[in-house]
């Protein structure tokens, strides 16, 4: 049995880890968990102001609605094509500039310093320079094609809806790769450089030391870039929001940017609701199908 001062001494420290612990606790169930509870009630009722005093029941005809609408539908397949070929131009361009930030260069420190850049810009800001680069009338990329003579009009980058959501990616993949660069080059860093000298004296080919050696160690690391990028370019906003307001004729509209329309702009924030929810699912399931296909490339290259 504890002696009387030594258990006095540990409950005095239950007490004090209680009152350290009860401010966070209090933040994380104001900011997180009550916010998440609200919505997911939120959802089964009709709720058309945020000072409503009346909000039937409906129960899942909201989420009926939802996904019985063609807008919903439309905004979620230009959201898998957003998702699929963001994600791909950045891990592929992350991957290039990965290996060439690896490589003995002379200042290489510098290199890495400049190619970080991009990602410490804010969204708003990026978006705001790349649609004045993209602006059909003083816009510097159709002066710089017309003074290379590679066109000779103004191009409306942002007046197509399929151009301006390519143009979107774009201005997005500029911003995100150079994270998705560092995420790799820690990867290349942490492969045993003994490695690739046996692999040279085995006088083997760049492709195949780095589709057998280079590709399999970077599969941890691929595998976080693509549920990381998944999930932050499937609720992409604010970038849309900056550039095009979802536009021209709902080009870029988004299943986020659908949401926002409909839950601030309509006035249903029982809707709202439910749209939200239903793409925390759809990432959920995205994200799961990645990682059991990674599981599965990793057992197929032991």
């Amino acid at each position: 049995m504890a002696p009387p001062r030594r258990r006095t001494g540990r409950e005095s420290q239950k007490r004090l880890a209680f009152w350290l612990l009860l401010p966070a606790a209090v933040a994380v169930f104001g900011i997180i968990i009550y916010p998440i509870a609200r919505t997911l009630i939120i959802s089964f009722f009709e709720v058309e102001s945020a000072l409503a005093t009346e909000t039937p029941f409906v129960g899942i005809d909201n989420y009926v609605e939802a996904l019985s609408s063609s807008g919903f539908w439309a905004a979620i397949g230009r959201t898998l094509y957003f998702t699929v070929v963001s994600t791909a131009l950045e891990l592929t361009l992350g991957m290039m500039l990965a290996m060439l930030l690896n490589a003995r260069l002379r200042m290489r420190w510098l290199f890495r310093a400049i190619v970080v850049l991009p990602w410490a810009v804010p969204t708003i800001v990026n978006a705001a320079m790349w649609k004045g680069i993209f602006n059909a009338q003083y816009g510097s990329l159709n002066a710089a094609l017309t003074q290379l003579g590679l066109t000779d009009e103004y191009i409306a980058w942002l007046g197509d809806p399929f151009l301006a959501l390519n143009m979107v990616i774009l201005a997005d993949a500029w911003k995100t790769t150079p994270l998705v660069a560092f995420f790799l080059l820690a990867g290349l860093t942490a492969i045993n450089p003994e490695i690739y000298e046996s692999a040279k004296i085995d006088r083997a080919s760049w492709p195949r030391i780095f589709r057998s050696i280079t590709l399999p160690m970077l599969l941890p690391s691929i595998s976080i870039v693509l549920v990381l990028r998944t999930v932050e370019a499937f609720k992409a906003f604010d970038i849309i929001y900056a550039m095009t307001r979802g536009g021209p004729a709902n080009g870029t509209q988004t299943i986020a940017y659908y949401t926002y329309v409909r839950a601030f702009s309509d006035q249903n924030f029982g809707m709202g609701s439910a749209l939200s929810y239903i793409i925390v699912i759809v990432i959920l399931i995205l994200t799961t199908i990645y990682l059991r296909m990674l599981r599965r490339s990793e057992m197929s290259l032991l």
